[in-house]
């Protein structure tokens, strides 16, 4: 039965993926539809991926507790009511609830899905079983922006919901007849003893620090301030509430323990270095080279294909080897990849980028299911679903603040380089500007990916 489990967690991760795909591309048309200005749209995303990070590890506690099959499964149908709230959403604030209702569902299937496969597989085939969910990853990033462009052009944006709750939907139905009895994880517990304080702080530091990121570009200024206090009072709160809770909702070995921290701080250093690219090529690709913007997508997509290649290679190498050693690598492929892009001229070939992009996404499948198996195989049954919700944390952590601090980065020195321009204000004129804040940018965001090098090093 280990085969179908995990083709049932890997359709839920396909699932959550394809979505986040397909939102992003529909979410002008939404826009559009619903009236509404750029922040508001921004909303629309922001509270999807806040709710998501906020309540990873509250989650991962629950299912620890009360059975990972029952979070699991109820997560994909909260998941798929939600979807089936945005498809008959007319107003902003309700479309919003409905994706916040989702976002609980994601959730819930991403902090459990890990710990299922972990109880499932032996620990020899832990790696291969989770870069085997590296492909169902892949498949949706792939598929979801073409699926919703299809379906955008034919029926409008409520189908991207509908396509959304009917997967979720037949999953779900699935999960409750056929896989719920054969699912691991179904324990007769209760959440009495939770550290329920614990898991608001935590929520409290996420939401608080996202916000921060969000600000990165801002001058500094009493908001930004009052931001960064409450994180620091909040962190602290949190940190002297797990040292003092009998029960507490992160095992303090997490962050103690080389087994453990390397792999969640080198999970957020990767996840911040590929969003980073992930913003700012496109730029480079339309302002410099000029490339038709469908052409833009299609040189994108070098990342999640070679991705969906070699991650079940990088499980099969970590139940071979081990961790320290493919992990470290394909951190050391990523940063050579970043050192590479900071060379990229404004003559530079599609196919030299489309390579590059590729040597990205290969680092990227060497690094993520080794790096994911070696803490799950290290941990207590009892907090693998905590684990999960922490790592996942951290990769949402990564990709916010690399996107920020790429963004902003990149802002700062274009406006340094051409005498105080914003982007919006391009011009053929300034193609040396764009192409001298590019290379420094991605020059310096290698030095963040050699420290991911470093730290993966450090693992036990």
């Amino acid at each position: 039965m280990r085969w179908p489990i995990l083709f049932f967690v890997m359709t839920g991760v396909f699932l959550s993926t394809l979505d986040s795909g397909m939102i992003n591309v529909a979410l002008p048309t939404i826009t559009r539809s619903l009236k509404l200005d750029l922040e508001q749209s921004e909303i629309i995303v922001t509270v999807y991926l806040l709710t998501i990070t906020a309540t990873l590890v509250f989650w991962g506690m629950i299912g620890d507790r009360v059975g990972r099959r029952n979070i699991y499964i109820g997560g994909m149908g909260i998941f798929g009511v939600g979807a089936f709230c945005c498809f008959v959403s007319t107003t902003f604030s309700f479309l919003v609830f409905s994706r916040f209702f989702q976002a609980i569902g994601a959730s819930m299937m991403m902090s459990s899905g890990p710990a299922i496969l972990k109880e499932t597989f032996p620990p020899n085939y832990l790696g291969r079983s989770l870069g085997l969910v590296g492909i169902a990853t892949a498949c949706g990033l792939l598929s979801g922006p073409y699926v919703s462009g299809q379906l955008l052009l034919v029926y409008g944006w409520r189908a991207v919901f509908l396509v959304s709750m009917a997967i979720a939907a037949l999953v779900f139905g699935v999960g409750v007849l056929v896989m719920y009895r054969r699912l691991p994880g179904a324990k007769a517990g209760s959440v009495n003893g939770c550290d329920w304080l614990g898991g608001v702080l935590w929520a409290a530091v996420a939401v608080v620090l996202i916000s921060l990121f969000n600000k990165a570009g801002e001058r500094i200024g009493p908001g930004v301030v009052i931001l960064a206090g409450m994180v620091v009072l909040l962190g602290s709160l949190f940190v002297i509430r797990q040292q003092r809770c009998v029960n507490p909702i992160v095992p303090p070995e997490i962050f103690s323990s080389r087994k453990y921290w390397p792999a969640v701080v080198s999970a957020a250093v990767s996840f911040a270095v590929l969003f980073s690219v992930l913003i700012l090529m496109p730029f480079y690709l339309e302002y410099l080279l000029q490339v038709p913007v469908d052409t833009v997508g299609k040189m994108m997509m070098a990342v999640p294909a070679t991705l969906m290649v070699l991650s079940p290679t990088a499980g099969f190498v970590y139940d071979k080897i081990g961790a320290r050693i493919p992990t470290t690598f394909g951190l050391f492929i990523s940063f050579c990849a970043m050192v590479l892009v900071s060379r990229l001229t404004d003559t530079s070939s599609l196919t030299e980028v489309a390579l590059i992009l590729a040597m990205l996404g290969a680092g990227q499948s060497i690094f993520l299911s080794p790096n994911s198996a070696s803490v799950l195989s290290k941990v207590d049954d009892s907090f693998s679903g905590t684990t999960a919700g922490i790592l996942a944390t951290a990769r949402n952590f990564g990709m916010v603040s690399g996107a920020t601090v790429g963004a902003t980065l990149f802002a700062s020195l274009y406006a340094k380089y051409s005498g105080g321009k914003m982007l919006t204000d391009f011009n053929p004129a300034n193609r040396p500007d764009f192409l001298h804040a590019f290379q420094t940018s991605f020059l310096l965001l290698a030095a963040l990916a050699l420290f991911g090098v470093v730290v993966s090093l450090l693992r036990r």
